[in-house]
């Protein structure tokens, strides 16, 4: 599945020049708070992509076609107080803003001339220390 990977990651990483890093998904946040587990650094906000499962269809003895569902992880540290009154509160559009640029960039956008990307399900949660990340 890297060869379906590297050319999302690297358009990502050219039309997001604001989100210093885009990587492949191998436990980098799982591995933050872990003492007994040796990580790479992670910088926010970044975004990490991994391929979770394919669903296979055989067109042949010898030949199958495959759709593959992939997670992309957009990770946000969120130390800015935005409660009414905070004059922070334009943060939460910013973060907003920056959500539905990453959808709008990838919808549809067709990493190895087959399939286009489409989103199929969107989650939000805060992860670890004042992290916000929507997959």
């Amino acid at each position: 599945m890297e060869s379906l990977l590297l050319p999302i990651i690297n358009y990502i990483s050219q039309s997001f020049p604001e989100i210093p890093y885009v990587d492949e998904d191998y436990g980098q946040l799982e591995a933050i708070d872990n003492e007994n587990m040796d990580n790479y650094p992670v910088v926010f906000p970044c975004v990490l992509i991994n391929t979770d499962s394919v669903d296979w269809s055989s067109l042949s003895a010898k030949s199958q076609k495959g759709n593959a569902h992939i997670c992309v992880r957009l990770c946000i540290d969120c130390y800015a107080d935005t409660h009414f009154g905070s004059n922070t509160t334009d943060k939460i559009k910013e973060r907003a803003d920056l959500v539905h640029s990453l959808h709008a960039a990838l919808q549809t956008y067709r990493p190895l001339a087959v399939g286009a990307l489409v989103r199929t399900k969107s989650k939000f949660y805060a992860w670890f220390q004042l992290r916000l990340m929507w997959e």
